[in-house]
């Protein structure tokens, strides 16, 4: 079994993750982490036992020596567990926001030296990572499209890095960027929402909502409408589990769950 442990695991996602985790037999849940904790052990839900917990990441790796660390904290605090993780040997799993290219880089150049993988997703939803490889299809035909992503209160960065990767997809896919309707007098500033590609991105953020995107092309006389919806943070634990026991296998950095799906197949 691949011994792993989960960063933030007092947050919202961080307790999806551990609960996902605990129940794969492939897998052995070995402790968590997060700034909050102050006891030495932590009640799995739904009865599933202790596991040990502490406030930082290199504390708990020199306690339980894991496989796999799972990382969905903040980017600041991420960048630091994924030094800690790869200075140890130990392959980081990270579905934190914000994750930037030159942290991108550094986590290549890290992984690589210490002969281990890293995996970085915007998105663990499969659902998600389906619309992304769909969109790069669609974007070998259809010239002109808009995106619009829909997200939870408390989501601190806009538009979502998944907008972000769909929409870096879609031009690479097509070989150059996409054409933007231009519209030159404004009622409202700011209402077409951003640019990447010569595609408009629409951020949304409301109680309520999940995670969502939905990606509209448009063609003469017709439209092709492509949607996901994460409707409950459980959607994400499938790829989560999937990117765990596939880092093991791997060197260097993945970029991306689909990189994983084997879709080209």
């Amino acid at each position: 079994m691949t011994k792993v442990i989960v960063a933030g695991a007092l947050g919202r996602m961080g307790r999806e993750v551990l609960a996902g985790l605990a129940q794969d037999p492939e897998l052995d849940l070995a402790g968590g982490a997060d700034p909050k904790a102050t006891e030495d052990y932590l009640d799995l839900p739904s009865g599933g036992g202790l596991i040990p917990i502490a406030r930082d990441v290199e504390t708990l790796i020199g306690r339980v020596r894991p496989r796999v660390m799972v990382d969905f904290t903040q980017p600041d605090s991420a960048m630091t567990n994924v030094r800690a993780a790869l200075r140890a040997g130990v392959s980081p799993v990270v579905g934190t926001s914000g994750i930037t290219a030159e942290n991108l880089a550094e986590i290549e150049q890290l992984a690589s030296e210490a002969g281990i993988g890293a995996v970085v997703a915007p998105n663990f939803a499969i659902g998600a990572n389906l619309l992304l490889h769909f969109a790069r299809i669609a974007s070998r035909y259809l010239g002109t499209a808009e995106l619009i992503e829909l997200h939870h209160d408390g989501k601190i960065d806009a538009p979502s890095g998944t907008a972000l990767s769909i929409v870096h997809a879609m031009r690479e896919a097509r070989g150059e960027s996409f054409a933007d309707a231009v519209t030159t007098k404004f009622t409202l500033e700011g209402v077409r929402g951003g640019v990447e590609g010569g595609v408009r991105i629409h951020s949304v953020r409301l109680p309520g909502l999940i995670a969502h995107h939905e990606l509209l092309f448009g063609g003469s006389g017709q439209l092709l409408t492509l949607r996901h919806d994460s409707l409950t943070r459980e959607s994400f634990i499938p790829g989560v589990k999937l990117a765990v026991k596939e880092v093991v296998k791997r060197t260097g950095l993945t970029y991306g769950l689909d990189r994983l799906m084997d879709l080209d197949k």
